[in-house]
């Protein structure tokens, strides 16, 4: 007997709930709105003195208070990225409308990622070490306040889900891959629901400095606001971001079954390498076309059916021209028929985070027939290609059946995720 030919049918996979905690909106709703108006969230960094430092400005998350979500005990055992985690799964659980007593727990699980985890957390318990002499005394909650994964078990724990559990990281790639084997889990059979996500929490000196010192970020500290423009000739470096964004992924017939609300549905997914530098994507593209390709042979769909595209478009002088010439060359023959629009240019670029803001973006554009811009593109850099339509600075109202979202992270993982208007 060949245990191999089993063949396995494949379960509809959905988008029943959804939470957004970020720079231009601290809820779903907020977000949707700062997204339709072409909402910059950068401005002077406030977490931190950044007098120093070349950057000066990020896109924090505004007025976020963790003594309205949790009690100063249970807050001091989580790292702000774990507390944002909490906060949007909450939301999208809620969304979901999921009465968690008439649930089976053993099959809701979370994939939840972090490119970078409690980094501040550790950065204050070095500097506290040194400044002890380094005596070594440090706090017991310091590992599980650093640990990527500990958002994903912190989730896990508050609701008694007990399915599938862990952390993919693959830098900012690492919520679409979220996202993505949360897809594969439930529609193998594996999950009946799944909370993907993502969160980050890194505007502070430790990363400000290193992304700094890599010449990657924008020191356009006299016009912040300004600073995050993909695609512009004049761009120079990414702007840095938080927050987190939270997914409700469900199998279709138990969506149904519970009367949930739908918002699209989940129709594939596409990974690949660069295999070329440490932190530069490929200059032509490779891996991105690769895994567009695969994202489209695993949704059954082709490139013409595509919609929107969601682009990693960071801001940075060569990651935009490689992003733009991939899509360029594959979507050739449908560059009347697709726009591409970049959000970073409004929310900064949300590291392991962005994938999962960026998925919750094109879902909410389909749901809502309407294409944010990328706003601050007043000079097209001229190595992109012309007939690319990227939604200059006011959105744009489209029919969109099929939205794609790329994520690109050091290292050369790429990642996309496909979204469809869900149909019954």
């Amino acid at each position: 007997m060949n245990i191999f030919s089993k063949t396995v049918q494949l379960r509809r996979v959905v988008v029943t709930g959804m939470g957004a905690l970020t720079p231009i909106g601290n809820n779903l709703e907020e977000y949707w709105e700062g997204l339709k108006s072409g909402k910059s969230g950068a401005n002077k960094i406030t977490h931190f003195d950044a007098t120093n430092f070349k950057t000066q400005f990020a896109c924090e998350v505004k007025g976020f208070d963790p003594l309205n979500h949790f009690d100063r005990k249970e807050a001091r055992k989580m790292d702000l990225f774990t507390q944002y985690a909490m906060v949007s799964s909450e939301e999208a659980l809620k969304n979901a409308q999921v009465d968690l007593d008439k649930i089976n727990k053993d099959e809701v699980g979370v994939i939840w990622s972090s490119g970078i985890g409690g980094l501040k957390t550790l950065q204050g318990e070095i500097i506290e070490f040194a400044k002890r002499d380094f005596q070594p005394k440090f706090n017991p909650f310091l590992v599980p306040k650093m640990i990527a994964d500990i958002a994903a078990g912190m989730i896990s724990i508050k609701y008694g889900f007990r399915g599938v559990n862990y952390c993919p990281v693959s830098a900012c790639a690492s919520s679409t891959n979220a996202v993505i084997d949360a897809l594969n889990f439930i529609r193998l059979g594996q999950a009946n629901m799944i909370i993907a996500g993502g969160s980050e929490a890194s505007i502070h000196e430790t990363a400000i400095g290193g992304f700094g010192a890599m010449k990657a970020l924008s020191s356009r500290n006299d016009d912040p606001t300004a600073a995050s423009r993909p695609f512009d000739s004049n761009r120079d470096g990414f702007v840095l971001g938080e927050g987190a964004a939270a997914l409700v992924l469900e199998d279709l017939e138990h969506a149904l079954a519970r009367n949930a609300p739908i918002y699209a549905e989940v129709i594939g997914g596409g990974t690949a390498a660069d295999a070329y530098h440490i932190t530069a994507t490929h200059p032509e593209g490779l891996g991105a076309q690769l895994a567009i390709n695969r994202a489209m042979k695993d949704a059954g769909i082709t490139l013409g059916d595509v919609d929107y595209i969601n682009a990693h478009a960071t801001s940075t002088p060569v990651g935009d021209v490689g992003e733009m010439k991939a899509i360029a060359e594959l979507f050739k023959d449908h560059l009347d028929t697709v726009d591409v629009s970049a959000t970073k240019s409004m929310t900064g670029h949300l590291l392991g985070a962005a994938g999962a803001i960026e998925a919750v973006a094109s879902i909410l554009s389909i749901k809502n027939s309407l294409i944010p811009p990328t706003i601050n593109l007043s000079d097209r850099d001229e190595r992109i290609e012309p007939k690319l339509r990227l939604t200059p600075n006011t959105a744009k109202a489209k029919e969109i059946n099929i939205a794609m979202s790329n994520t690109f992270g050091f290292g050369g993982h790429n990642a996309i995720g496909v979204f469809k208007k869900f149909e019954q």
